[in-house]
């Protein structure tokens, strides 16, 4: 599966741009949204020669901040990955302006450690000043796009 057929296949998604070294799509805040956004990621990481535990990583995140968007943000929301020298970075945009932060979960609960998991494998992350875009980075083989 190339780049440009895994964002075909998620319609309504939308594929809004792409370069050597990053995309970004427009989606519906839809729970099959999270696993249509990892297979996108999935596609450009194999693009752009990134894989094993890096790969698996950054999907994850992808996975978390894109679930966090969906169950808490408004309207459309939006997905860019960028790739540059030896570091890629994820943006989730969610149109909510309360930032995305750690929480402590106790044992039983079933949600709340999604920030806790792309803290740790991250090399940073934040939130834009409006609160409605989280963002990780992480550290990706050199020799990308």
């Amino acid at each position: 599966m190339t780049p440009a057929t895994s964002v075909a296949s998620v319609a309504p998604a939308r594929l809004l741009s792409q370069t050597a070294g990053a995309f970004e799509v427009s989606f519906t805040p839809d729970k099959t949204r999270v696993r249509h956004m990892r297979t996108i990621t999935s596609a450009f990481l194999r693009k752009w020669d990134v894989g094993g535990s890096p790969a698996e990583h950054i999907v994850l995140a992808v996975s978390e901040l894109v679930t966090n968007a969906v169950q808490h943000g408004y309207g459309l929301l939006g997905l860019r990955v960028r790739y540059a020298a030896c570091e890629l970075r994820i943006e989730v945009s969610d149109g909510n302006p309360k930032p995305a932060e750690l929480r402590c979960a106790d044992e039983d609960d079933e949600s709340g450690r999604g920030m806790f998991i792309v803290a740790f494998f991250s090399t940073d992350w934040g939130v834009s000043e409006d609160g409605t875009t989280t963002w990780a980075a992480f550290r990706a083989p050199t020799g990308g796009a």
